[in-house]
């Protein structure tokens, strides 16, 4: 079962997923931006910035990846080398 088959995923379907995972990321990042103001603890401190670390280019990834797959189809749309062949 593939695209041909009819029951493929759309371009879509991928974007608003892409958009739903993003603003789970947003909401997260603004809880740990929240409890790091919140904690005085140097380690917990550590541990909340290195989280964010790791979740803020998964944030950005989403947002592009929203992005394309909304905009693939569109003439002289410009697509980013990263995500392309």
């Amino acid at each position: 079962s593939g695209a041909r088959g009819g029951a493929g995923v759309t371009l879509t379907a991928l974007s608003e997923s892409y958009k739903q995972s993003a603003g789970l990321l947003r909401n997260r990042l603004s809880q740990l931006r929240l409890q790091l103001k919140q904690t005085d603890d140097p380690e917990e401190k550590w541990q909340l910035q290195r989280r964010m670390a790791q979740l803020t280019p998964m944030l950005t990834e989403m947002n592009e990846l929203a992005e394309l797959t909304a905009r693939y189809y569109e003439r002289g749309y410009w697509r980013s080398e990263k995500y392309t062949l």
